[in-house]
């Protein structure tokens, strides 16, 4: 795929904290456990096609894999070094997933390719425009149908994870984490091409609040 001149934020704020992006997220926020529940609330079927979007160093993609050996999975980031260590991953793994470089504003697929998307701690990175034309962008490339499901910061729990998202908020940006502070990701996901968009679980962290989110892409009617 050709390089992008877009900038990305790096999945842990830094590129010299890349190497320590999955122990960091392990111990913080509670890693396993919300990936778990977002792969059971996606209810994957064989066959499936997902894709993983902001797949980071493909933590989700190859649990995605496990969970459904016969769904076809795809992981994209824009960060060329997170994809480096996805590969390695699927590789040590002997697991079969097709990672692309690629921004969530200009995704690298045509209409209706995927039957799922996935995603964690990856919206909050973006702008709000950005926000908006990701979720349209995934939109576009769901089948009629499809749900997408994310995990993500939401309004924090109380005073406590008010206090520790602050962290979050000035890594990744006051007005990229808005939305997320104000719980609005879910009216949001609404406004740009889904509907049933639901709040599951909810997990305290270390950084704050996360929410487990889904919506549909609605089936047109026939003319």
């Amino acid at each position: 795929m050709a390089e992008s001149s877009h900038d990305f934020v790096p999945g842990a704020g830094f590129h010299w904290l890349t190497p320590l992006y999955d122990p960091l997220v392990a111990l913080t926020c509670r890693d396993r456990t919300v990936k778990t529940r977002l792969v059971s609330a996606a209810n994957l079927q064989p066959d499936q096609r997902v894709l993983d979007l902001g797949c980071g160093t493909g933590t989700l993609s190859l649990r995605v894999k496990r969970a459904c050996p016969g769904a076809e999975v795809s992981g994209v980031d824009a960060d060329p070094r997170m994809l480096r260590a996805a590969v390695a991953k699927a590789k040590r793994a002997g697991l079969e997933v097709a990672f692309t470089r690629g921004f969530a504003e200009s995704l690298p697929y045509p209409d209706g390719t995927f039957d799922r998307v996935v995603s964690s701690l990856f919206f909050h990175h973006l702008s709000p425009t950005q926000k908006a034309c990701a979720l349209r962008e995934v939109a576009r490339v769901l089948a009629p149908g499809g749900e997408l499901h994310v995990a993500d910061w939401g309004r924090p729990a109380g005073p406590l994870m008010r206090f520790l998202f602050l962290g979050i908020r000035l890594l990744d940006g006051w007005e990229n984490t808005a939305a997320h502070s104000r719980g609005e990701l879910p009216a949001l996901i609404a406004a740009n091409g889904f509907r049933d968009v639901r709040a599951g679980e909810r997990f305290s962290t270390v950084f704050g609040t996360l929410d487990v989110l889904s919506g549909v892409k609605p089936v047109k009617a026939s003319a």
